[in-house]
C-alpha cells in the first residue's frame, strides 16, 4: 500500500487508498522525534511504500540545530557568507540585527587556487593545497564540509578534488558544482552552506526511519513538488525545507483541476503557520527563496508563509495592543483546550466562540477543555476591559488581518484582480476562517475539500518523482547561438536520464521541460523563459508584461539554462466515501458581532453532490468544522467539495 504522511506543527497526517476509496488519519506530532507520529499514524496499516512530507531539516535550520559545519572557498573570500549583499531588510534601522550564522567563522577556510571569470584555470589547486585543507580540518570536530569555490560552475575539477580528498574523512561533503552550478558567488555559497549544516541531521533521521521501515520503499517530498529517495534527500537535505506546504500547493491544484478550476489562490492554515499560493493556470516555482535570512537558490514552489496558525498565541504589547503570533503554542503543550498550557491561541478563540464544538473534535478521541479556553482569554480580556467572547472575536479578526496582508502579498501586490479566483481552503482551520477571508478580499467563491485538514498529504501521495538541473553560460542571444543551446540542453539531459534511470525510470516515462534565463546585457536579474523557437520575442513580451516595457533592439543574453525532468505521477484512482460517525442535526450558539446566533450543526457526511443551503452554518466532519458565515450560500460539488458563494455572487 503507498501512504503519505505529512508532519505538521501540531498533527502529523496520513493519506491513502484503501479499495479505492480515499482514506486519512491524524495523530499529534511529536516534535522531540517526528518519525514516532509517523509510525503511531500507520502502524496498522500494510505500508509498501511511504511519501514522507518532512519538517525535520527546516526546524533544524530554524532553530540552529543542524551540523557544525566548515566552509571551504578559494582564499580571500572566507567572508563571503557574513558579508552578504548589499541589499538589507531594515535599511535605515541602526539596531537590526542579522540572522544567526550556520558556520562559524573559525571555521572557514580559504584555499589557494583561482579561476577566470570565463573558467580558464589561472592558479592551480596543488595537492599541497589539499593536505594542508586536510590538515586544518582534522584541527576541528566538524561533521559536514561545504566547498564553493570561486567560478566552480564553469570548471568544477578543484571542488570535485577537494571532495575526493576530503572523503578520506569521512564526512559528508556538499560541493558547489553539484548542489548549484550556477553564477552568483554569495547564493551559490548560502545554498551549498545550507545543504551541508542540513544533511547529517536529515540523513540521521531518515536511517533511523528506514531502520523501523526495513520493507517499506521511503520517499521523501522536495520543496519543488516532487519526490527523493531517501537516500538522496539524505544527501540533498536543502531540497526538502518547504516539503509539506510543496505537497498542499501540488494537492490543492490538482484537486481544484477535478472541479473545473484553474485560477485559485490557496490557503493553507495549521497549526503553526498559513501558506498561500497563487496558482494562475501552472503552479509557480521561485529560485529566490530567503531560508531565515538566508538565500537558498533551489527551485521551490513560490509560497508565502506567515506566523497565523490555529496555534499562535494570542497577547498584549508593551502598549497594549492585541497582537496573534508568530510565536505557536505548537504541539506541546497546544493550545489551552488541549488540556496541557495555558496560553490563549487562535483555537482558543474559536472555542470560546461556539466555533468548534469539542464533541465533534477528531471525531471525540481527542479530548479538548473549553474551560481552560475560557480561563486563558479571561486573562486578555480582564486587562484589556472587555467581555471573554469580544476578546475571543478581536484575537480572531487580528489573525484574520494577519492572513489577509499575506493573500494580498501574492495577489494585488503582484498585479493580480483577486476576483479571477478562487479562494481554495485548506489545512485544520482554514474553514473557520474562509468567510471572512473571501469577504475582504473579493474572490469569486471559496472552496473546501472534503480532506481539507489532510489536503498536503493529498498532495504527497499523488506527487511524482521529479528533479531539476541547471547550468549557467554566458550566450548572446542570436542564431548563433542556438548550436551552443542544443550542446549543453543534451548534456543536461543525458545527466537527467542518467539519475532518473537510478530511480528506476527509464526514459519513455520521463517528460522534459526546458528554460532559459534571459536579461538585457547589463541587468542585473533575469527573467526564465520556457523554450521555443522565438525566444528572443518570448523574452521580449515578458519583460514588458513584468515590467511595462521592451526593447527590440537591445543586445540579449542567456545567462542559464535549466531543465526540469518529471517522471509518471501515480495512477491510483480515488473517489470520496462519506464514512465516520453520524452527527445528529442539531442547533448551537456562535458568536458574532452581533452577539450570540443559532445555527444548525450540519454532518458533511450526510450532505449530498448538488445539495444548497445557506448559511449561517456549522459544517462539521471529523477533521474538518467550516463556519459559514450568514451572508453565504453553499452548494455541495463533486468529491463533496464545499464550494462557499459570497451573497451577490453566483454559481453561474
Amino acid at each position: 500500500m503507498r501512504v503519505a504522511a505529512d508532519t505538521g506543527g501540531t498533527f502529523t497526517d496520513i493519506v491513502f487508498v484503501e479499495d479505492g476509496i480515499l482514506k486519512a488519519n491524524k495523530v499529534s506530532s511529536t516534535p522531540f522525534d517526528p518519525s514516532v507520529a509517523v509510525l503511531e499514524g500507520i502502524a496498522s496499516l500494510p505500508v509498501t511504500t511511504l511519501v514522507h512530507g518532512s519538517t525535520v531539516a527546516t526546524n533544524a535550520f530554524l532553530e540552529r540545530k543542524g551540523a557544525r559545519t566548515a566552509f571551504i572557498t578559494t582564499a580571500g573570500f572566507e567572508d563571503i557568507l557574513f558579508i552578504g549583499r548589499q541589499a538589507r531588510s531594515s535599511l535605515y534601522d541602526f539596531n537590526v540585527e542579522k540572522p544567526a550564522p550556520i558556520v562559524l567563522k573559525k571555521d572557514c577556510f580559504g584555499v589557494k587556487e583561482r579561476l577566470t571569470a570565463k573558467g580558464e584555470v589561472l592558479i592551480p589547486l596543488s595537492g599541497q593545497e589539499q593536505k594542508r585543507c586536510l590538515s586544518s580540518l582534522k584541527k576541528r570536530p566538524v561533521e559536514s564540509v561545504a566547498i564553493c569555490l570561486l567560478h566552480a560552475y564553469l570548471y568544477p575539477k578543484h571542488e570535485q578534488a577537494l571532495k575526493k580528498a576530503i572523503s578520506s574523512l569521512h564526512l559528508p561533503v556538499s560541493i558547489s558544482s553539484e548542489i548549484l552550478p550556477e553564477f552568483r558567488e554569495f547564493e551559490r555559497a548560502s545554498t551549498t552552506a545550507i545543504n551541508a549544516y542540513l544533511s547529517p541531521i536529515m540523513s540521521r533521521y531518515l536511517t533511523r526511519l528506514k531502520e523501523k521501515l526495513p520493507r517499506a520503499a521511503l520517499y521523501i517530498q522536495q520543496s519543488n513538488g516532487g519526490w527523493l529517495k531517501a537516500e538522496e534527500a539524505g544527501r540533498l537535505a536543502a531540497h526538502t525545507v518547504l516539503s509539506g506546504p510543496a505537497g498542499g500547493v501540488s494537492g490543492a491544484f490538482s484537486w481544484a483541476k477535478t472541479l473545473g478550476e484553474d485560477k485559485i489562490i490557496t490557503f493553507d492554515m495549521g497549526g503553526t503557520s498559513t501558506d498561500v499560493c497563487l496558482v494562475d493556470g501552472c503552479i509557480p516555482f521561485t529560485r529566490e527563496y530567503i531560508l531565515d535570512g538566508f538565500p537558498l537558490s533551489l527551485p521551490v514552489i513560490d509560497i508565502h508563509t506567515v506566523g497565523a496558525g490555529g496555534g499562535c498565541i494570542a497577547y498584549l504589547d508593551a502598549g497594549g495592543v492585541l497582537k496573534v503570533g508568530p510565536q505557536s503554542a505548537g504541539a506541546d503543550p497546544g493550545p489551552a483546550c488541549y488540556g496541557k498550557g495555558d496560553l490563549p491561541t487562535v483555537t482558543d478563540a474559536n472555542v470560546v466562540l461556539g466555533r468548534i464544538l469539542p464533541e465533534h473534535f477528531l471525531n471525540g478521541r481527542f479530548r479538548l477543555y473549553p474551560e481552560r479556553s475560557k480561563k486563558a482569554i479571561s486573562k486578555l480580556a480582564q486587562r484589556m476591559q472587555i467581555s471573554i467572547e469580544e476578546a475571543a472575536l478581536g484575537i480572531i479578526e487580528v489573525a484574520n488581518i494577519n492572513m489577509i496582508r499575506a493573500l494580498r502579498r501574492v495577489s494585488l501586490e503582484r498585479g493580480y484582480d483577486p476576483q479571477a479566483f478562487s479562494l481554495f481552503c485548506f489545512g485544520g482551520a482554514s474553514g473557520l476562517h474562509a468567510c471572512a477571508l473571501t469577504r475582504e478580499l473579493g474572490v469569486r467563491r471559496v472552496l473546501v475539500p472534503k480532506l481539507a485538514s489532510v489536503l498536503s498529504a493529498f498532495g504527497l501521495l499523488f506527487a511524482p518523482p521529479l528533479k531539476d538541473f541547471s547550468r549557467t553560460i554566458w550566450l548572446k542571444a542570436d542564431k548563433g547561438a542556438k548550436d551552443r543551446l542544443k550542446e549543453v540542453l543534451l548534456e543536461l539531459k543525458r545527466q537527467a536520464a542518467s539519475q532518473m534511470k537510478q530511480m528506476g525510470l527509464v526514459e519513455g516515462e520521463l517528460e522534459y521541460e526546458y528554460f532559459l534565463d534571459m536579461r538585457y546585457q547589463g541587468q542585473g536579474y533575469e527573467l526564465s523563459i520556457p523554450l521555443q523557437d522565438d525566444y528572443i520575442s518570448a523574452f521580449c513580451e515578458e519583460h514588458k508584461k513584468q515590467f511595462g516595457h521592451s526593447y527590440q533592439d537591445f543586445p540579449i543574453e542567456i545567462v542559464t539554462l535549466r531543465l526540469r525532468v518529471r517522471g509518471q505521477r501515480e495512477n491510483t484512482d480515488w473517489q470520496i466515501r462519506p464514512e465516520g460517525q453520524e452527527v445528529p442535526l442539531r442547533q448551537t450558539k456562535v458568536f458574532t458581532k452581533k452577539g450570540w446566533l443559532e445555527v444548525p450543526v450540519i454532518d458533511w457526511n450526510r450532505l449530498r453532490i448538488g445539495e444548497q443551503f445557506k448559511g449561517p452554518a456549522l459544517v462539521v466532519e471529523p477533521f474538518t468544522t467550516v463556519w459559514v458565515e450568514p451572508d453565504f450560500f453553499v452548494e455541495v460539488g463533486e468529491n463533496y467539495t464545499l464550494i462557499l458563494y459570497y451573497e451577490g455572487y453566483t454559481s453561474n
